[in-house]
């Protein structure tokens, strides 16, 4: 995010990110025990708990960051610069992305050639209608999804395990998921 960015969000935006990255600290806190603790079989159930705390954080931080900002391209804007340096997981396989709900991807952290496709017919491996899914369960809220997407570094589908939910305020859901064994 450049320092125009944030000069123009005045102090409010920069203290919801501040509070955002607080999160992000925890949450590098918590990855860290978790994985301590699972050393050895790697829990998906820990896995599940850093997505879903890290997509909520960063939901709600961009839903009062973006209360503000008027115009759909400088959302779109801000929304891409925030996402794109971040990952987690001790491999650092963990990114963001994010969609509005018509199947439109305005933001990915490892695929930017996505940015504003229109990914409502895309199927996975599988058949499955990946950002259909992940759409309907956003709607709702939040939720998992599990299907196959290109892992960065990797050819090919791997399973993943995802989560999304709605950025408050917005037409937009964001998530990230894990790659499954």
């Amino acid at each position: 995010m450049s320092k125009r960015h944030l000069q123009n969000y005045g102090i409010i935006g920069k203290t919801v990110l501040l509070v955002t990255l607080f999160f992000f600290m925890l949450t590098t806190g918590i990855t860290n025990t978790c994985f301590a603790q699972t050393a050895q079989d790697k829990s998906i159930e820990c896995y599940k708990e850093i997505a879903k705390t890290v997509v909520h954080a960063t939901a709600w931080g961009l839903g009062e960051i973006l209360k503000d900002v008027k115009t759909e391209e400088n959302r779109i804007a801000l929304i891409r610069a925030f996402i794109s340096p971040i990952r987690f997981y001790p491999d650092k396989s963990g990114y963001f992305y994010g969609y509005d709900f018509k199947c439109v991807n305005i933001a990915h952290a490892t695929q930017k050639d996505l940015q504003g496709k229109n990914l409502y017919d895309h199927k996975d491996v599988k058949g499955k209608y990946v950002i259909r899914e992940l759409s309907a369960a956003a709607k709702k809220g939040g939720g998992f999804i599990e299907f196959y997407w290109v892992k960065p570094g990797t050819k090919g589908e791997k399973k993943k395990l995802g989560y999304v939910e709605p950025i408050p305020g917005t037409d937009y859901f964001i998530g990230t998921g894990v790659y499954l064994p």
